[in-house]
């Protein structure tokens, strides 16, 4: 069972951010920002084992998604589409989409004092709090595990939806990352509208024939 704080600060206003998708050659990059008072983040840990999204199972995620939704203080979602991906690139739509989150919640009215930010690096704006970038802090803080949670489910829904129109990619089961099977469908059908056109989607060994399906 994971160990995960329940804040880093007693007594503030915390809220884990992490984002899913960063990797993928289709479909956006999907963020979450989850608050969790310290009971709950306690419960969600040790009875509904939550932990780092990439360690559990998806049929974890899912109950856990659901656990987060109804216990979390607040929760929101932000979502950058490839077409921003692509003009602003990866790491700035990561940011982007973790500010969304953020700033929803504000708006929601929630008294946000301190972002917790998975990872080495976060560009903050205007309006927003104070943050503290942590490395693996999705395996680390609960607030964190559980945004991660929240922005895989999220996503996977998203690309499970989308492979409704493209069945030939496997997005319900890849969910765009760069499988072998993805690549080859690209090689044989070309891109889509929700393919990152700034990725290298094929390796240069392999010829891209069709594109804007």
């Amino acid at each position: 069972m994971a160990e995960l704080a329940s804040c880093l600060a007693p007594g503030r206003v915390e809220v884990g951010c992490d984002e899913a998708g960063r990797g993928c050659l289709a479909g956006p990059v999907v963020a979450a920002a989850v608050c969790l008072d310290e009971d709950v983040a306690r419960d969600l840990v040790t009875e509904f084992e939550l932990n780092d999204s990439k360690q559990l199972s998806k049929s974890k995620r899912n109950a856990l998604r659901l656990a987060v939704e109804e216990h979390a203080q607040a929760w929101a979602v932000g979502v950058v589409s490839p077409q921003e991906i692509d003009q602003i690139n990866i790491l700035q739509a990561s940011f982007l989409a973790m500010r969304q989150a953020a700033r929803a919640l504000i708006a929601g009215g929630l008294s946000v004092e301190h972002l917790l930010i998975d990872g080495n690096r976060f560009q903050s704006e205007p309006g927003l709090p104070a943050h503290t970038c942590l490395v693996k802090g999705d395996a680390r803080f609960a607030s964190i595990a559980a945004a991660s949670v929240l922005a895989k489910t999220h996503r996977d829904n998203i690309m499970e939806n989308l492979s409704q129109a493209h069945p030939e990619y496997g997005w319900e089961k890849n969910a765009g990352y760069p499988t072998a099977a993805h690549r080859a469908a690209i090689a044989a059908f070309g891109l889509t509208a929700h393919h990152r056109k700034s990725f290298q989607q094929l390796p240069k060994s392999m010829n891209l024939f069709s594109t804007n399906r």
